[in-house]
Parts: structure tokens; C-alpha cells; sequence
């Protein structure tokens, strides 16, 4: 009982969701431990329950309280489409117009990008955006 208790105050205090799963198999095996079974038997019990409760419900209880990276307004950048104001080249930095900003911009692939060309954000660098062309629609 003690381990679980334990275990669920470390896990108020991280909000990890892992020793969640600790505290919940420690929870179980205090029911366990009354049956006549060794301690070694109760213990290898314990960490299987732990253990499959953490490989296969941790990922199903991440998805469903969204836990983890948040995407900041930069973060939420990377995807988005752009419209080149001034032209990228291989070797000089240029313009693109994200979300209703001017941005400095490079071409990932160091690819020459002319001005009014549609491209995608792949990531933004400080204060610079990477991108792609973006692929013509037939």
C-alpha cells in the first residue's frame, strides 16, 4: 500500500503518466499479497502488471488527455502555406508572407523559388522559415 501511495504522489507531482501505472499494480497486488503465493511470485506479479499496464495504456491515456508538447505559435507555423514576396535562392535569403507576416526565408533544398511561388513551411529556424515549393495540383 505504502509503494502505491508513494507512487501516486510522484505521479501528482510530474503529471507524467508513468508511475500512474506503478501506483495501480501496487493498488492490485495488495488484494494479491492476502492469496498464499511467495514474495518472489507476488513481486515478478507486480512488475508484469506494472509493466503491461505501462507499455499498453500509457499511449491510449496520452492521446486522450493531449499530455506532452504543446504547439507554441512558431511550433504551429511548421506545415502552413506561404506566399514568396521576394525570391529565394540558393545562396540569398528571402521573403515569404506567413500568417499575414513578412518572414525572412530559405529553400531547404537550396532550390531558386520565385517571387509569388506558393511554398510550405518545414520548420522555422530563430527567425527564419524553411521551405518547400509546394507541389502544382492537376
Amino acid at each position: 500500500m505504502g509503494i502505491a501511495v508513494i507512487m501516486a504522489v510522484i505521479e501528482g507531482l510530474t503529471m507524467g503518466l508513468t508511475t500512474i501505472w506503478f501506483a495501480i499494480a501496487a493498488l492490485v497486488m495488495v488484494f494479491v499479497s492476502f492469496l498464499p503465493i511467495p514474495l518472489v511470485f507476488q513481486i515478478m506479479i507486480f512488475l508484469a502488471i506494472s509493466s503491461g499496464l505501462l507499455f499498453f495504456t500509457r499511449p491510449i491515456a496520452i492521446k486522450k488527455f493531449k499530455t506532452g508538447k504543446v504547439k507554441t505559435n512558431v511550433d504551429s507555423l511548421v506545415g502552413m502555406a506561404a506566399l514568396v514576396t521576394k525570391q529565394i535562392t540558393e545562396f540569398d535569403r528571402g521573403e515569404v508572407k506567413l500568417n499575414g507576416q513578412i518572414w525572412s526565408a530559405k529553400s531547404e533544398d537550396g532550390s531558386t523559388l520565385q517571387e509569388g511561388t506558393k511554398c510550405e513551411v518545414v520548420r522555422i529556424e530563430g527567425v527564419q522559415a524553411i521551405v518547400i515549393a509546394k507541389k502544382q495540383e492537376s
